[in-house]
């Protein structure tokens, strides 16, 4: 059982790596007809013409994805409640990419007015199976301590592995 973890248990340096998920090419054009209708997502043909030269997933899609694993792997006990973040997609995901993300907290501020609360930053990469990145991802997330009374949610159930 993963521990469910308060602002005061966090320390920079903390890492986790998420188990993996991947993009049927139907779910990619599923998700793209709702949300991100362009031809390089939608139609394989069309796809060839453009600068991917073949279907791609949307970056909204990979960033979904990535928020699934991060809330399967990172055991902040009140939830990932985000406060800010940075996202790039340096390499397209591809239909039946196998991907998984590795996180590691790299700041954490208490705040000054706040005492029951904090910001944590959390880098975020997304890797497919041949571990090229294809999301960086640093999100800045309100974190909580144990006096604040706010209880776990208790989802142990859906966390993967703490490194």
């Amino acid at each position: 059982m993963v521990q469910q973890l308060y602002l005061e248990d966090l320390k920079v340096g903390d890492k986790w790596i998420s188990g993996e998920a991947s993009l049927s090419e139907a779910e990619i054009k599923d998700f793209a007809k709702d949300y991100d209708p362009q031809p390089y997502h939608l139609d394989n043909e069309r796809a060839r013409d453009t600068f991917f030269g073949t279907l791609v997933a949307s970056g909204w899609q990979t960033a979904g994805v990535t928020m699934r694993l991060m809330v399967q792997t990172i055991p902040i006990a009140t939830g990932l409640i985000g406060a800010g973040a940075q996202i790039s997609w340096p390499a397209p995901t591809y239909p039946n990419d196998i991907l998984h993300i590795e996180a590691e907290v790299v700041d954490i501020k208490a705040s000054k007015s706040k005492p029951d609360r904090g910001m944590v930053v959390v880098q975020i990469n997304t890797f497919n199976q041949n571990q090229q990145i294809v999301q960086r991802f640093t999100c800045t997330m309100l974190a909580f301590k144990r006096t604040a009374g706010i209880p776990s949610l208790n989802n142990e159930h859906l966390l993967g592995s703490q490194v």
